[in-house]
């Protein structure tokens, strides 16, 4: 069994983009320039957010965070979006999800001018996706995409069971491994809460997403041997031993699974760290097309 190593991997793409940069620089080429849009103080949130930032500093971006009240309006967001639509320094910005109830995801989604969107999230980047056309893929399907080709795992040919159907992780990474690309071109199967037989599908899997959102859903008996598996979900769950009070799990009984696996992801430090090295490559990617 080899472990998927998500904090190396994202690390080296780091390094990889931090010498870009450099080279930028050294060309007296303007940099890129990441912002993003926080609402309210949900913990887990905030720590992602401030470790885009932390990672924006590491490679040499230039970064913006903007931090909005919980109570926060929806016209006064959508008014910082078209602020940020229009100022010729930023390259790229996210909204981070989730927002608070009185806010439209969707309605600010569609407000982010597209050549910005570099989460991947808007319609129009969504379609040219699906379309197999250049464009911004969301951070979590193409930082999975990554670990795969950057550990050789063949995908032509084989079968790829996918567990949620969620817009950010599911679908969109069910539809790219699905297309003609270099990790691609697998039959792809998606599953959700109301499939049945799942474990007879899972059990026929060669590699399994896991993206559902429950703790220690796939359990060994669910796979097969030499199965590679990328766990996507992140869950706390009650530890008193620990100082936190609680650790985090996936959705993957690891200790069962790993035992089956060829290659599994550990969570923490599997697709995690991946996702915020794919939206730098999408930052550096928007100020490329911007400034080239």
């Amino acid at each position: 069994m080899i472990l998927l190593d998500g904090r190396k991997t994202a690390a080296d793409i780091k390094e990889e983009i931090a010498l870009e940069v450099a080279e930028l620089k050294k060309q007296e080429k303007k940099v890129p320039h990441l912002a993003a849009i926080i609402v309210g103080n949900d913990g887990g949130s905030l720590t992602y957010v401030n470790a885009k930032v932390k990672a924006c500093e590491r490679v040499g971006f230039d970064s913006t965070l903007i931090r909005l009240p919980e109570d926060t309006s929806e016209e006064k967001l959508l008014n910082e979006i078209a602020k940020l639509n229009i100022d010729n320094e930023i390259d790229g910005f996210i909204v981070q999800l989730p927002l608070p109830e009185q806010i439209d995801e969707q309605k600010i989604l569609l407000a982010i001018d597209s050549n910005k969107d570099v989460d991947g999230f808007h319609p129009a980047n969504v379609g040219k996706m699906v379309l197999n056309l250049p464009t911004f893929l969301s951070a979590t399907p193409y930082g999975i995409l990554e670990l795969l080709d950057r550990y050789d795992i063949e995908t032509t040919g084989k079968h790829v069971v996918v567990i949620g159907r969620s817009h950010i992780v599911g679908s969109p990474v069910s539809i790219l491994l699905s297309q003609k690309r270099k990790k691609g071109n697998a039959t792809v199967t998606i599953t959700h809460s109301r499939t049945k037989n799942l474990k007879e599908i899972t059990s026929q899997a060669d590699i399994i997403i896991a993206a559902l959102g429950v703790p220690e859903f796939l359990k060994g008996d669910m796979v097969k041997d030499g199965v590679t598996v990328i766990d996507v979900g992140t869950s706390r769950i009650a530890d008193p031993s620990k100082k936190s009070g609680f650790r985090l799990v996936g959705d993957v009984a690891f200790d069962e699974v790993s035992k089956k696996a060829s290659y599994i992801t550990p969570v923490p430090g599997g697709v995690g760290p991946m996702t915020i090295a794919m939206l730098l490559k999408n930052t550096l990617l928007a100020n490329t097309k911007k400034h080239r």
